[in-house]
């Protein structure tokens, strides 16, 4: 059984950057769908990008001109890049993945096809 861990939240003031780590263990998460996703207090769970070794990484609409994905398979690690940060990006993040490996088909970004989580870190950004 994989096991996701997030680091690398925190405080920042607009217009600052952060890197988020995804570690996984227990299994490889190279052929598997990674997908990383936010969530203000009350509210829904946001879908912001996805990535796998078979699917090109995809970043959500409102956010890709800031935020970019990468990993590095020999760390077992994904990244969220976030550049230009706003006080409306204040969330918790989360990474997630899906049970099992693939090597095809599209990664999703509905939060329900992903069934293992981080614990989430925190993102709080000041004006």
């Amino acid at each position: 059984q994989v096991h996701l861990r997030e680091s690398g939240g925190g405080s920042v003031q607009a217009g600052g950057s952060l890197r988020l780590s995804c570690v996984g263990s227990g299994a490889t998460l190279e052929h598997r769908c990674v997908a990383w996703f936010r969530q203000d207090r009350g509210e829904q769970l946001e879908w912001l990008a996805a990535t796998a070794s078979f699917d090109p990484a995809r970043v959500a609409d409102s956010v890709k001109d800031r935020f970019s994905v990468s990993q590095n398979n020999a760390d077992n690690t994904h990244y969220l890049h976030m550049n230009s940060l706003t006080p409306e990006d204040t969330a918790m993040y989360f990474c997630a993945t899906t049970y099992s490996a693939a090597s095809a088909g599209s990664c999703s970004r509905l939060s329900g096809d992903y069934v293992i989580w981080g614990q989430g870190t925190q993102v709080t950004v000041s004006s």
